[in-house]
């Protein structure tokens, strides 16, 4: 494995752990989308990453080299790691070319024609920052990150600040010039669409704790527990017979009749189809449909059984403590 984190341990304070035994692996070139809400541990975790913090227990090993452990340390500065912050901080008073290549030495030629080559700058290069678009200005941020041939590049909120007409462009693009450069990449974001679009795996976090590590269509099919499912999408319960189930609005279709009968309460237009809130059974419901619906009518349902989500006794909200993968 080309990034190898194991049993990590952070924190201030020795009874208030930051993270918790985090223990996962990443290939080279993979990109891992990191989700995680505020508080999570995430923010924490990529200092440590970056070489910003010590970590309390555990190791860091990037390409073969142990970066922290609890006998070493190698700065932040020594760690061939890229940093894209979400403000993509660029020097107002210098042009593009000059934002690239800051600090480095002289020998950049080369890489740099590559670099422009594959951030599609090339046209860019005497224009300063203010006559960017975000878009363009996120691009030089990556550019920067990249020439200086990073082993890991960590991604913070990269696409929390563009507009949303642009940001599927954006997306695709950050994405293509990732793959191209063969960077192993790690994403921290909110939305959960950036996950899905771009990563090869997510990595859910709550509490300090890794909740589920796979790749996105085995975390929403088969998530971990309660938490998981609910973080990758909506997420209904039914009782049968005194047990809960869960069921995604997708495997829920609009019948004539059926034993499973609810009441409309909004009705949104939300682009190509209609998102229906109902109430089944006291509980309320998310159902996406090509057609609109009054509020108050009667809506009749159906599904598979195989699509009930279950979770037993320890998954049924999200783990406090790290468990056994093995």
């Amino acid at each position: 494995m080309f990034l190898k984190i194991n049993n990590l341990e952070k924190f201030y304070k020795k009874d208030s752990p930051l993270i918790k035994s985090l223990d996962f692996s990443v290939n080279k070139g993979e990109i891992v989308s990191f989700i995680g809400e505020s508080g999570s541990g995430k923010t924490t975790f990529l200092r440590c990453l970056a070489g910003l913090d010590d970590i309390n227990d555990g190791s860091i090993e990037l390409n073969g080299k142990i970066l922290n452990d609890t006998d070493t340390f190698v700065e932040s500065h020594k760690r061939k790691i890229g940093f894209v912050f979400q403000d993509y901080p660029l020097f107002p008073h210098l042009n593009v070319i000059d934002n690239i290549t800051f600090n480095l030495n002289d020998n950049f030629q080369e890489k740099l024609e590559n670099v422009l080559e594959l951030t599609g700058l090339k046209k860019l290069i005497k224009s300063f920052p203010h006559e960017l678009s975000g878009g363009e200005q996120q691009r030089v941020s990556i550019a920067r990150a990249i020439i200086r041939e990073p082993d890991l590049l960590l991604l913070d909120e990269p696409f929390s600040n563009l507009d949303s007409n642009i940001k599927l462009q954006i997306k695709n693009e950050i994405y293509n010039i990732i793959k191209n450069a063969g960077i192993t990449t790690i994403l921290v974001t909110h939305d959960i669409k950036e996950s899905f679009a771009i990563a090869d795996k997510i990595l859910i976090f709550k509490a300090g704790v890794l909740q589920q590590y796979d790749e996105p269509f085995n975390i929403y099919c088969n998530p971990s527990n309660c938490y998981c499912a609910k973080v990758l999408g909506d997420l209904n319960l039914l009782n049968i017979d005194g047990k809960k189930f869960y069921l995604r609005p997708e495997n829920i279709n609009i019948v004539n009749s059926s034993d499973y009968k609810g009441v409309v309460e909004k009705s949104s237009f939300v682009g190509k189809e209609f998102q229906i809130s109902a109430t089944f059974f006291n509980e309320k419901w998310t159902l996406f449909t090509k057609n609109s619906f009054k509020v108050g009518c009667e809506l009749f349902v159906s599904f598979k059984e195989e699509d009930l989500i279950k979770f037993d006794s320890n998954c049924e909200n999200y783990f406090t403590q790290p468990i056994d993968r093995k």
